[in-house]
């Protein structure tokens, strides 16, 4: 037998065996195995003597230029609005079934002590210009109004309808003015809201907006999430969320976000850099049977799918081929042939 037949009966072993060790129940037995003598390995690897922050910074920038310019999260994300609208769970379920009680009560007491950001609300509305106009609106439509009810029930009273046409002509010259009433309506209105400032304060910093927020809340909360479809229309969550995907796309470059990243990656480096490979997964609540059950609930479909179709044993053989037909192995098996010990070859 030459040295490449024997080659070649050493090759067709080699991808036997190792097509046998992804095969049946062999797999997770191999699976097992190998996730226990990498972790092994990985718990003697500091995280920051094996990784370089500098690298992860520029690896997450990578990603998030390169991915997240892809349509997939685009259609997905569109897609997931409508199916979670349509999801027929939401009439099986209510919303206090899916946030705790104790953290909206949470969330609203926090917002509601921010005082700080509720003054600078306030302070913002009022510096703005627009501020007068929407003011000169919405009284103009607030006195329009109550003058045409207090007109109609007029009109009921015998003999007032006559004098209320009769002063017709002054109420048009009136009307006239109502532009610049109106402005000095908006003019003021900035004055008596600054005087109003005070009352919202009380009132968003008393216990009745607590207890008011909350009782909405308890409202909504014993209602089926099906409900919330009053709220706003598929369309609308639909559009809601890809403009809210837009915004991400658009802001994921922006120079102040590489400063973002880099201060997270220097956090994450900070507290967890002196940590073992090990030890991360442990902090992330991940046990040697956590990774295991996780490689093998999805590896053997695949594995399965490769040797259906050859593929696996094709690809394992390309792989060794080289190896057994190298001239190190090649001298080998001559020496073998020709009685030499393998020390001597």
């Amino acid at each position: 037998m030459t040295s490449n037949e024997t080659a070649e009966r050493l090759l067709d072993a080699a991808v036997d065996y190792v097509v046998g060790e992804f095969s049946g129940t062999r797999l997770t037995e191999v699976v097992s195995r190998e996730v226990a003598d990498v972790l092994k390995m990985a718990d003697r690897l500091v995280i920051a003597e094996v990784v370089d922050a500098a690298e992860v910074k520029e690896s997450i920038r990578i990603a998030i230029d390169v991915v997240g310019e892809s349509p997939v999260f685009k259609e997905v994300a569109g897609g997931f609005a409508d199916g979670i609208y349509d999801l027929s769970a939401n009439e099986s379920y209510q919303l206090g079934d899916l946030v705790d009680r104790e953290h909206v009560a949470a969330s609203i007491e926090k917002v509601l002590l921010m005082h700080t950001m509720q003054d600078r609300i306030f302070d913002r509305l009022l510096e703005s210009p627009l501020v007068a106009n929407v003011a000169s609106s919405f009284v103009n439509r607030i006195v329009g109004e109550f003058a045409e009810n207090t007109r109609k029930r007029a009109e009921r009273i015998p003999g007032v309808k006559s004098l209320i046409k009769s002063g017709q002509e002054a109420t048009e010259r009136v009307r006239s003015s109502e532009g610049r009433l109106g402005q000095l309506a908006g003019k003021s209105a900035q004055f008596a809201l600054r005087r109003t400032n005070n009352a919202v304060r009380d009132v968003l910093r008393s216990g009745s907006m607590h207890d008011a927020a909350m009782e909405i809340w308890d409202l909504q909360a014993n209602e089926p999430i099906g409900n919330l479809r009053e709220f706003l229309s598929k369309q609308d969550l639909h559009d809601l969320v890809l403009i809210a995907y837009e915004l991400v796309v658009t802001a994921r470059n922006k120079e102040y976000n590489q400063h973002v990243i880099d201060a997270c990656v220097d956090i994450v480096f900070e507290r967890y850099g002196s940590f073992s490979v090990t030890q991360l997964l442990r902090e992330l609540r991940l046990s040697d049977e956590h990774v295991t059950h996780e490689i093998v609930r999805f590896l053997p479909p695949v594995v399965a799918a490769l040797q259906r179709n050859g593929v696996l044993e094709r690809e394992i053989r390309a792989r060794l081929e080289p190896f057994f037909y190298s001239d190190a192995v090649g001298a080998i098996l001559l020496g073998v042939a020709d009685g030499k010990s393998l020390s001597a070859v």
